[in-house]
């Protein structure tokens, strides 16, 4: 079983293919039954009209049938006496030899049912078939005659043909002599109706066959298309992927040699310095009380001096790697103390406006956000010539949004549209990876209107606050969770 799962195991190339070829083939397969219902319904349709026109024009012909012989013996029926047999035994004989195609004739039933002209049925005549019914139980002598009683009209029902014996389907015409009380019509068969019908059935249902074909073949295509398209693209894709993935290793080892040779310059450049300083006035100190001259006050406080200004140094480097108000305070203090760090450090101006947050923002965002406040007030540093900061944070339906701007000298165009720097790169790289929003906001550079950097990040990266613990102490743990 572990075998055949092994080899049923797709790549991602198939699993690409079939992710593209499956929604097609859904897709043509429902359209394919859309069409053919609707092929069917309407050539159905048509086929029903057709049906009814060719009844009709039946209908038609045995209404002028009837009515054509009716005036060729009229002049005999309408000046005889209800009872004059010698006027009946004439039209009888009329109505006898008016035989037409190879099937049709005319018959008369008196109302009681008996049979007095059937030319191609000679041994029906002078029998009553009042109870005669076809094989689907319809009564067809009783019916005809019901009809004639009630003026004229058309019945339709299986009589057998004269040719063959064999019933067929009849489309019947009656009309009524009402003084002599007979049941005067003529019929047609419509079997060449029903073939002519049949055979339409037939070639729509062969139009409906070869548009399957037709989809099917067009699917087909379209799916080798879809995996020879899928392949290239997939190969071309694996290239990018692989030379991307080569220059994002490459940038994560220059930022991170960028950062170790910062901190590098940072401790040779401060702290070991300092340090240097202090290890000569401790030796200065430790020579004057050897010397016994007893002025070793002032080299050591210099010392002493020289060493908190060391520690604070090793803290900043520390909080610049990674504070620790933001894992114990949360995201608003540590922003807050790291713009009071960059105002005292630098002399500019700094207006710091947070909204207390109703849910608290995830590990990750807090990151995100303080580093990328950490490298915006480190470009205004270098490069904004900026005398006022603003940094603004704040929460709300759709997610949280901090905006960092200066009144420095602005980015062109150019600065903004390609965003080299690795510092607005990694800003915006940091907020993609939370499917956040990074805009640059800016004057152009030198009207002095500066830069405003707004980063945004989804209602999903904020938790639901912490359950109300009215009844139980909080532990610190607990009070520091509670904080924005």
């Amino acid at each position: 079983m572990r075998t055949l799962f092994s080899a049923l195991r797709l790549t991602y190339a198939q699993k690409l293919a079939l992710v593209a070829a499956i929604p097609l083939v859904l897709a043509v397969a429902a359209i394919a039954a859309i069409v053919g219902l609707q092929a069917r319904d309407l050539a159905e349709r048509e086929i029903q009209a057709l049906e009814t026109q060719l009844i009709e024009a039946k209908k038609r012909e045995l209404h002028n049938y009837v009515t054509q012989a009716r005036n060729g013996f009229y002049f005999i029926y309408g000046t005889a006496a209800p009872d004059d047999q010698a006027a009946k035994d004439q039209v009888a004989q009329i109505l006898s030899a008016m035989i037409y195609g190879d099937e049709g004739f005319f018959f008369v039933y008196d109302y009681d049912g008996t049979n007095l002209v059937s030319p191609r049925q000679t041994e029906m005549i002078n029998l009553n078939h009042m109870d005669l019914a076809d094989s689907q139980g319809t009564p067809v002598v009783a019916d005809l005659i019901e009809i004639a009683r009630q003026g004229d009209g058309y019945l339709t029902h299986l009589w057998p043909k004269p040719s063959t014996g064999q019933e067929a389907e009849m489309i019947t015409y009656v009309t009524s002599f009402p003084s002599w009380r007979w049941a005067v019509g003529t019929g047609v068969f419509i079997d060449d109706v029903l073939t002519s019908v049949a055979a339409a059935r037939s070639e729509a249902e062969a139009r409906v066959q070869r548009t399957f074909y037709y989809i099917s073949g067009i699917t087909l295509a379209a799916l080798l298309l879809v995996f020879g398209s899928g392949m290239a693209l997939n190969f071309r894709e694996r290239r990018l992927a692989d030379a991307k993935l080569k220059r994002l290793t490459q940038r994560v080892l220059d930022a991170q040699e960028e950062e170790r040779g910062r901190v590098a310059r940072e401790l040779h450049d401060g702290i070991s310095q300092i340090l240097v300083g202090v290890r000569y006035a401790l030796d200065s100190a430790r020579r004057r009380f050897e010397k016994g001259s007893g002025d070793a006050e002032t080299p050591l406080k210099q010392g002493i001096e020289n060493l908190g200004t060391a520690i604070s140094e090793v803290r900043r480097i520390s909080r610049d790697l990674r504070p620790g108000a933001l894992d114990d305070l949360g995201l608003g203090p540590a922003l807050k103390a790291l713009v009071e760090d960059f105002s005292v450090r630098t002399g500019t101006e700094v207006e710091f406006n947070t909204v207390v947050f109703r849910n608290r923002l995830d590990s990750e965002s807090k990151i995100a956000l303080y580093r990328i406040a950490q490298e915006a007030l480190t470009n205004i540093e270098r490069h904004a010539d900026a005398t006022k900061v603003s940094v603004d944070l704040r929460g709300h339906k759709r997610g949280a949004t901090m905006r960092i701007s200066d009144n420095g000298i602005g980015l062109d165009r150019t600065q903004r549209q390609r965003a080299n720097g690795i510092g607005l790169r990694n800003m915006a790289e940091r907020i993609e990876q939370l499917d956040g929003q990074f805009r640059i906001l800016s004057s152009a550079a030198g009207t002095g209107g500066g830069t405003a950097i707004e980063v945004s990040v989804p209602l999903s990266h904020l938790l639901p606050p912490e359950p109300a613990q009215s009844d139980v102490d909080p532990t610190p743990t607990d009070k520091e969770r509670a904080r924005a």
